[in-house]
């Protein structure tokens, strides 16, 4: 009988054992549990938003430095653009300065040209009129006969 008192007795503390475990200990246990459980939860919902923000700014920086190479781009065409404006426009002032200075050296040209000739007539006239003397073997009014000679001068 002792053997079977000792069974029940050890049932009882078994019983009384499981039973204070299970009213003080175990909901202790349990709340840790579902504590450690929700903060695990909350960590890898943690992860997963920060997987997609992450995602997210990949996208966006994507999207600027496409944004920035395009600028980029509309940078240099239009700097390029400018260059070609530039060199037109160099070329540009360069014939205009082309043509001016031809026009002053045909201005130029023009009044050697017309010097020349008056230079050429005032010795034409002093030819004649020293030729004119020589043939006549005698003076000449050379006012009035210079004159003269101007005025044939000028429709030569």
């Amino acid at each position: 009988m002792n053997l079977n008192a000792t069974i029940i007795g050890q049932t009882i503390a078994m019983i009384v054992f499981v039973w204070l475990c299970a009213w003080l200990v175990w909901p202790k246990i349990i709340n840790a549990l579902e504590e450690r459980q929700k903060k695990i939860e909350e960590g890898l919902a943690a992860a997963d938003r920060s997987q997609e923000k992450l995602a997210e700014a990949e996208a966006e920086a994507g999207e600027i430095v496409a944004d920035a190479r395009q600028q980029a781009t509309g940078i240099l065409d239009q700097a390029h653009a400018r260059a070609n404006e530039i060199v037109a426009e160099g070329k540009e002032a360069g014939v205009r300065e082309r043509e001016r200075q031809l026009a002053a050296a045909r201005a130029e040209l023009e009044q050697e040209t017309n010097k020349a000739r008056e230079e050429l007539r005032g010795q034409v006239s002093a030819i004649a009129i020293a030729s004119a003397e020589k043939i006549l073997n005698r003076e000449i009014d050379g006012q009035a006969h210079e004159d003269i000679l101007g005025k044939l001068a000028q429709e030569i």
